[in-house]
């Protein structure tokens, strides 16, 4: 199974490619959308990025990284990736979850609209039990982003120092929704 296209009331959601590249320079160039993953990207850091996001996708069947569009214009990218690095064995159903989203579509819904969506296809249509998603412990909003998803925090830790710049405060949150949770607020 490839990757699907996805819809919600107000993105469509189709699988990450190379033509995607302009976006996601756009995206990684913002010092405000990168600020808490490492600052703003070059070309090359961003195409070394998408082709290693893409190689990813390849590690489990309907997993992966979309790109996101509203009224056909460029809003973000979302992500449902094997947990881990590429090397790893994925974990079977489990997937980690997050988003990017430009800063003129910031605090209009999409991020949680979009990983909804994501949610429901992967304890849906994927048969996943696990979801998981990482933010930096000063990223306030992405958290209570999560938080309104249903994931619940698990635990605090440090990041890899390799993936951040020297300084980076690497104080990291998890956050977990099982499909047994998932099922359970569908019923409420």
């Amino acid at each position: 199974m490839s990757q699907a296209t996805l819809h919600t009331e107000r993105l469509r959601l189709v699988p990450l490619s190379a033509e995607h590249l302009g976006h996601q320079l756009e995206l990684d160039a913002d010092p405000e959308v990168m600020r808490h993953l490492g600052g703003a990207r070059s070309r090359e850091q961003v195409e070394a990025a998408l082709r290693g996001n893409l190689a990813d996708a390849e590690r489990v069947a309907g997993l992966g990284y979309w790109a996101g569009f509203v009224d056909g214009r460029f809003a973000g990218y979302w992500l449902l990736r094997p947990p881990g690095h590429g090397d790893e064995e994925p974990t079977a159903g489990h997937a980690e979850l997050g988003c990017k989203i430009l800063r003129r579509h910031w605090r209009q819904g999409l991020g949680s609209e979009g990983s909804r969506e994501l949610l429901r296809h992967g304890f849906e249509d994927l048969g996943l039990t696990r979801v998981s998603a990482m933010g930096a412990v000063a990223n306030t909003g992405s958290q209570a982003t999560l938080t309104g998803l249903g994931l619940r925090r698990v635990r605090e830790f440090e990041a890899n120092a390799e993936w951040f710049p020297p300084g980076a405060d690497l104080r990291t949150v998890e956050y977990e929704i099982t499909q047994e949770d998932w099922q359970g607020a569908l019923r409420v």
